[in-house]
C-alpha cells in the first residue's frame, strides 16, 4: 500500500524525511533528517551531519516528506504507540482532519 497523507499515521515512518516544525523543546525546532528508528514514544532522526537525535513524539509537530514529494504535517500525539500497533489503530475522522498538507 502506497503511503499517502491519509494513511501516514498508520504507515511505516522509517526512511521518511522529516522536519520538526514546532516543539515544546525549543532546541528541536527546525531539526531535520531521516527517520532511522521508532519506538512507542520516540523517533530517532539521523541529521545531515550524521548524528542521531532521539525526539519525543508527543511534544512535536512533524513535517514528513512522502516519497512522491508531498509534505504532510502530523501532530506527534497521533504517532504515539508501538509502530506495529499503530498500523492497526483506527482514527476518528476528526483526528484525520488534523493532518495537513503543507
Amino acid at each position: 500500500m502506497a503511503i499517502t497523507p491519509k494513511n501516514i499515521v498508520r504507515h511505516e515512518l522509517i526512511g521518511l524525511k522529516v522536519r520538526i516544525s514546532s516543539s515544546k523543546n525549543k532546541s528541536l525546532n527546525g531539526l531535520s533528517g531521516v527517520v532511522v528508528d521508532e519506538t512507542c514514544n520516540t523517533l530517532v532522526i539521523k541529521t545531515k551531519d550524521g548524528k542521531e537525535k532521539i525526539v519525543i513524539k508527543k511534544v512535536c509537530m512533524f513535517d514528513f516528506t512522502l516519497p512522491n514529494g508531498t509534505v504532510v504535517s502530523v501532530d506527534g500525539r497521533l504517532l504515539i504507540g508501538r509502530p506495529e500497533d499503530r498500523i492497526k489503530k483506527k482514527l476518528p475522522k476528526w483526528k484525520l482532519s488534523e493532518l495537513k498538507n503543507v
